[in-house]
């Protein structure tokens, strides 16, 4: 069975207590970069990448523990552009005519130049080029509000497909891919869990766990992958990855959810990722003993190294 690894939206932020998380794991022998297919949308992407990459959990880690540099550029959402999401999100029943609105509005925002926002998230990456292991990037077209998942496969550069994911509407500018403009895959949902489907094993890391109006909840779109996989999902605000279901599968979602984000602060990188980790190693001790007890099998991916710990 096909295991999944999926990474969520989150900002800089995000990124750190996704890698705590990660790292936290894989310290004690549950190691998530071994999945077959790793999706990500938005800050997720980024992690996408580091997962994909050569560079070490460790490191990783080590790297978002460093204070933040004199240089590093942070999101501001000011009380205007949220009114404008509040207005094409929550009062828009349909989910295809809150993108369109939210993708024109990004259209419209002035931003600073995709040259520089390039550099930004060029500086972001391990690496250049897409990496051997399965990788999928999720964004929207910011015209006609349509998913796009971007592959190795894809003929886009690595670099602008992680661009597009990460595109905020009306924070930065959307991205520029054969004639096409491209928003954060985010705006259709904080995780995109359901790409998933199909896969025996999956594994949601999200810190943004709910839905904004019109916007897929990754919660629902996990619990609804249960249902069509016959498989038992069980949600754990800032831990765990058991639960085995019928068939095998695992659905496990993390995620501390906007308050604990907003707690951590914007830019604050060292802080989340430290949360990330004790949270990771805390929890799985307690929890991956019983997974590994009552199975085998997909479910040996998320316990099996529970058994010496």
């Amino acid at each position: 069975m096909e295991r999944a690894l999926v990474l969520g939206g989150g900002g800089v932020t995000g990124v750190a207590w996704e890698i705590g998380i990660l790292a936290g794991l894989a310290e004690i022998g549950v190691d998530l970069t071994e999945a077959d297919l790793v999706i990500g949308t938005s800050a997720g992407s980024i992690v996408g990448v580091d997962v994909r990459s050569a560079v070490g959990l460790a490191e990783l880690y080590a790297v978002q523990m460093r204070p933040p540099g004199a240089g590093d550029i942070y999101a501001k959402m000011g009380l205007g552009v949220m009114a404008k999401y509040v207005r094409a999100m929550v009062f828009s029943r349909k989910p295809d005519v809150a993108r369109v609105r939210v993708g024109a509005m990004a259209l419209r925002a002035r931003t600073e130049s995709e040259d520089k926002r390039r550099r930004v998230i060029e500086s972001r990456l391990p690496i250049s080029e897409w990496p051997a292991g399965r990788l999928q990037i999720t964004a929207l077209d910011a015209l006609t509000g349509d998913l796009t998942v971007f592959d190795a496969a894809s003929g886009v550069r690595l670099l602008d497909a992680v661009g597009a994911s990460c595109a905020v509407p009306g924070i930065w500018p959307p991205v520029t891919i054969n004639g096409r403009r491209y928003i954060d895959g985010g705006i259709r949902s904080a995780a995109n869990v359901d790409l998933a489907e199909g896969c025996g094993s999956v594994v949601v890391i999200a810190p943004l766990v709910s839905g904004f109006g019109a916007m897929a909840s990754p919660v629902r779109q996990a619990a609804k992958l249960a249902e069509l996989g016959s498989l038992r999902t069980r949600r754990v605000r800032a831990g765990s990855i058991s639960g085995r279901g019928r068939q095998g599968g695992v659905v496990g979602e993390l995620g501390p959810g906007a308050a604990g984000m907003q707690r951590a602060g914007p830019g604050g990188r060292s802080d989340p990722a430290q949360p990330g980790c004790g949270a990771a190693e805390r929890l799985i001790r307690r929890r991956t003993r019983a997974a590994a007890a009552r199975g085998s099998g997909a479910a040996a991916w998320t316990a099996t190294a529970s058994r010496a710990a």
